[in-house]
C-alpha cells in the first residue's frame, strides 16, 4: 500500500495580506520539494471539501456559518491580528479538512497505508468557538472526530510538534474521554497555553513545554520519556499528526533549534505506535513552518519517513 498525499490549487489561493508570513510560497515549496522523482510512489489525491456536518464535530453551527458569512466576495476580512480571509480562503480550509477525512477514509477501507495533506491555511489553533494563529477550521480534530463518528473507533489521537501549542484541539479535546492531544512546543511561545500541568479532564492531554534554543535532544527526550508514553498508553486506533516544522532552527517565528533528521525521527516514532495500536492508521496535516528552504527539506524528510513505514 502507497502513501496518498493530497494537494490542491486552492491551498496557493488562500489570501493574506502583503508581507504575511502565511503566504501562498510556503504551499509552492512545499508541492516543489515534492514533486521530486523520490516521491513518485506517492499516490496522489485531490481533496474534496469537507461538510458542514463534519466541520460541525468540532465547530458549532454558529460558529461555521459565521466564518462562512465573512468570506468577502473581494478583499480580505480579518477576524484577529494576524489570522485573514479572501475570496479563496473558504474552499482552501474546507480541502484542508476534506483532505485529511478522505484519508482517514482511505486508510479504514485498506486503500493506504496513510497519508500527508499538503495543506494551507493551518488550523491547530482554530478552537471550536474562535479562528485565531492563522487558522479558521481545526481539521486534523475533524479528521480525528470524523474517523469515530464515521468508522466505529472509540479512541482518536493527535499529536502536535509544530514550535507553537495547538491550543484549538486541547480545546477541543479537553473534555472528550475519547480523545488524545499531545504536543511539544516552545515556553513561552505564542498563544500562551500548553503548560505541563494542562492534562485534560480526563488526563487525555499531554503537553512537553520546550524551553527557547532547545534542540534535537531535547526534543527527542520530551517525546520519548513523555508524550510518546502516553500516546501508547492511550491506546488510539487513528493518530493524525499536526505536522508542524517551524521548530527548525532556520524558522523565523520559532525559537527551537530542530533539523531535518529530528522530524524524520518523530515521524517514524509516531508511526511505530500507529503500527503498534492502530494497524499502522497514520494522518499527517501540514501546520506550520515559515522559512521556505527549511519547511522545504522537512516536509521531505517527514513525507520520506511515512513511505517508510
Amino acid at each position: 500500500m502507497s502513501t496518498l498525499l493530497y494537494t490542491h490549487a486552492s491551498f496557493a489561493r488562500h489570501e493574506v495580506p502583503p508581507g504575511h508570513v502565511e503566504h501562498p510560497g510556503r504551499y509552492r515549496a512545499v508541492e516543489k520539494a515534492l514533486d521530486a522523482e523520490e516521491f513518485s510512489q506517492l499516490q496522489r489525491c485531490m481533496p474534496p471539501r469537507a461538510t458542514a456536518e463534519q466541520i460541525e464535530r468540532v465547530h458549532p453551527t454558529a460558529f461555521r456559518e459565521r466564518i462562512e458569512s465573512k468570506i468577502p466576495s473581494s478583499g480580505l476580512a480579518q477576524f484577529d491580528a494576524d489570522t485573514f480571509a479572501g475570496p479563496s480562503s473558504l474552499d482552501a480550509t474546507l480541502r484542508a479538512a476534506g483532505g485529511a477525512i478522505d484519508a482517514v477514509d482511505a486508510l479504514f477501507s485498506g486503500h493506504a497505508k496513510n497519508a500527508f495533506i499538503a495543506a494551507r491555511p493551518p488550523g491547530h489553533h482554530a478552537e471550536p468557538d474562535r479562528a485565531m494563529g492563522f487558522c479558521l477550521f481545526n481539521g486534523a480534530a475533524v479528521a480525528a472526530l470524523h474517523a469515530r463518528a464515521a468508522h466505529g473507533v472509540s479512541r482518536v489521537a493527535v499529536v502536535d510538534f509544530d514550535v507553537h501549542h495547538g491550543n484549538g484541539t486541547e480545546a477541543a479535546f479537553w473534555h472528550d474521554e475519547g480523545a488524545f492531544y499531545a504536543s511539544s512546543h516552545e515556553w513561552p511561545q505564542y498563544p500562551g497555553t500548553g503548560r505541563q500541568s494542562d492534562r485534560g479532564a480526563f488526563d487525555n492531554i499531554a503537553n512537553a513545554p520546550l524551553e527557547r534554543g532547545a534542540d534535537g535532544e531535547a526534543f527527542r527526550r520530551a517525546w520519548g520519556e513523555n508524550l510518546l508514553p502516553a500516546l501508547s498508553e492511550f491506546g488510539p486506533e487513528i493518530i493524525v499528526i499536526s505536522a508542524g516544522f517551524d521548530a527548525h532552527s532556520a524558522d523565523p517565528l520559532g525559537g527551537l533549534s530542530l533539523i531535518e533528521e529530528d522530524f524524520a525521527w518523530i515521524t517514524s516514532e509516531i508511526g511505530a505506535i500507529a503500527k503498534d495500536k492502530a494497524e499502522g492508521r497514520l494522518i499527517s496535516i501540514l501546520e506550520g513552518g515559515y522559512d521556505l528552504p527549511a519547511l522545504a527539506s522537512s516536509v521531505s524528510a517527514h513525507v520520506k519517513a511515512l513511505m517508510a513505514l
